[in-house]
């Protein structure tokens, strides 16, 4: 029997998810819901057709009970920037069905992806948390795609070589490639890392402190653990913590050095290595002088030279299977 009701429920789902898999597993909640009509006290589901359509559907959804982002971390990253357009009183709960080749939000819940009838039973028997965001303005894009102060993440936002490789990743999936996940992750990595450059000189501030001057290969923020589809990036990262965490070099290495890291991140052992930190911050500011790296913010491309970062504590009230251990 499930423990936890679900209310009025609205589904944005986008279809093209993970090569079509997502119509399937729409589909199959919709049969599902209707079938089992006490799992909620009415629903529907809306598809996403266009992007920044789950950005609309969502920011109209007050006063709903639960929202549920069918697809992948860039359909929910859409759906969590909605919702925070959503005034907090009548902000709705979220919960995620991840069908996507990344998924890297659905391993910071600790949740089953892919398998659609799995998710729905660990919604319907899941626990409500309350997590935290991240929010980035930058100098270039002040306002968010729901014409917030600045983007929301939900997961990850990162400069310089990784963010060229999540969007490489991003351009890769869009054209129809084979590769999912850490696989994926990989190969464009072997891309972008043999074409190295000697870093990204920058200012870094984290809490108002004095400005570092660095030279950045990779500077990820991350609210959970892992980017690329399981690279855990910053291992001790929880979103309930009220901390962005940080991973970034502390000064250049040669190509093959990097392409080692990175295999390291892939089960979080980078960590020890002397050239890389992994601080905390509720607030960091990051200004980039020469060169202007690329950014991405949960796989989604964003612009500028000057950004400005901050935790937004207990935004979001989030379904969370009942084994989650944070």
């Amino acid at each position: 029997m499930a423990s936890l009701e679900l209310g009025h429920t609205l589904v944005i789902a986008n279809p093209a998810s993970r090569s079509g898999h997502g119509a399937h597993a729409a589909e199959h909640v919709q049969r599902f819901f209707e079938s089992y009509g006490n799992a909620t006290r009415s629903f529907d589901i809306e598809y996403t057709r266009a992007p920044l359509d789950a950005v609309e559907m969502a920011a109209q959804a007050g006063g709903m009970d639960t929202i549920i982002a069918l697809g992948g971390d860039g359909v929910i990253h859409e759906v969590v920037n909605g919702l925070m357009a959503v005034d907090k009183r009548d902000r709705p709960r979220l919960g995620v069905i991840p069908m996507g080749s990344g998924n890297d939000f659905a391993r910071t819940l600790n949740a089953t992806f892919n398998k659609p009838e799995t998710s729905l039973a660990e919604l319907l028997n899941g626990q409500v948390r309350r997590i935290e965001l991240g929010n980035v303005v930058s100098d270039k894009e002040p306002r968010g795609i729901a014409g917030t102060e600045g983007n929301y993440f939900m997961e990850t936002l990162s400069f310089g070589l990784d963010a060229a490789i999540a969007l490489d990743t991003t351009k890769r999936r869009n054209d129809g490639t084979k590769q999912e996940g850490a696989a994926l992750f990989a190969t464009s990595s072997l891309k972008i890392f043999s074409k190295a450059s000697d870093g990204f000189a920058c200012r870094l501030s984290l809490d108002g402190g004095e400005a570092q001057e660095l030279r950045t290969i990779i500077l990820a923020i991350q609210n959970g653990p892992t980017y690329g589809g399981g690279f855990r990036i910053c291992p001790a990262a929880v979103p309930t913590d009220g901390l962005l965490s940080i991973c970034h070099n502390t000064r250049t290495a040669c190509v093959p050095h990097v392409l080692f890291l990175l295999a390291l991140a892939r089960f979080g052992k980078h960590t020890r290595s002397r050239i890389v930190k992994l601080p905390t911050c509720t607030h960091m500011s990051v200004e980039f002088m020469d060169t202007i790296p690329l950014c991405q913010i949960d796989g989604e491309e964003l612009t500028g030279s000057r950004y400005d970062v901050r935790v937004v504590p207990d935004a979001l009230e989030v379904i969370v299977p009942s084994r989650c251990t944070w």
